[in-house]
């Protein structure tokens, strides 16, 4: 039986899950791939999601506790039905969201369930000089202290060594970043058995 070619990254459906701290550029990077790509992509932000929840919400810079975490799974489920809908319609996705390599319940298992085994995750990762500088430009529930940006940077780079495409970010622009997140998913879809 001849083996059957690996999909077309550049016009392949598929499902991205851009990880890495606050501060990264995920939602930035995550929009400009979904504008740019040459098939219909769809860009879902964790945080935009989680915020629906106007009256109540639990803001997890207040502190993680059951409020918060229930809030986030909540979101991570409503992600991941509105993924794998895209997907079932031929449209690609990106989500973002902070993912900690050391942390089950916001880790990649839930995603992976939510999503489907195809999901595609890819860190960004750039030095927490440059993390820490486009943290202190954010606005709102998105801008997080310097010890806590400092100590969520730690955390990420327990990626490393974890076999996930990691890229750093920190002398790229937007366009350059996207081209990296283009080559890492190819390499992720020609590394997948085909079926």
């Amino acid at each position: 039986m001849p083996a059957v070619p690996p999909p077309d990254p550049s016009t392949a459906a598929v499902a991205v899950l851009l990880i890495g701290p606050a501060g990264a550029g995920k939602t930035t990077v995550a929009r400009y791939w979904a504008d740019t790509r040459r098939v219909p992509t769809a860009h879902i932000s964790l945080d935009d999601v989680r915020e629906w929840v106007r009256s109540g919400f639990a803001n997890p810079q207040s502190g993680w506790d059951e409020r918060s975490e229930a809030q986030y799974r909540l979101a991570r489920r409503t992600c991941g039905f509105a993924a794998r809908n895209f997907l079932a319609n031929g449209i690609s996705c990106i989500i973002d969201d902070a993912v900690f390599p050391d942390r089950p319940v916001v880790g990649l298992g839930g995603w992976k369930r939510h999503v489907g085994p195809g999901l595609l995750p890819v860190v960004l990762l750039p030095g927490l000089e440059v993390v820490l500088e486009r943290n202190a430009e954010r606005t709102g529930n998105r801008r997080l202290g310097d010890e806590e940006v400092a100590r969520i940077h730690g955390r990420m780079a327990g990626w490393y060594g974890s076999g996930l495409p990691i890229i750093d970010n920190s002398q790229q622009d937007v366009a350059t970043t996207a081209r990296l997140l283009d080559e890492a998913v190819a390499r992720s879809l020609t590394a997948v058995p085909a079926r």
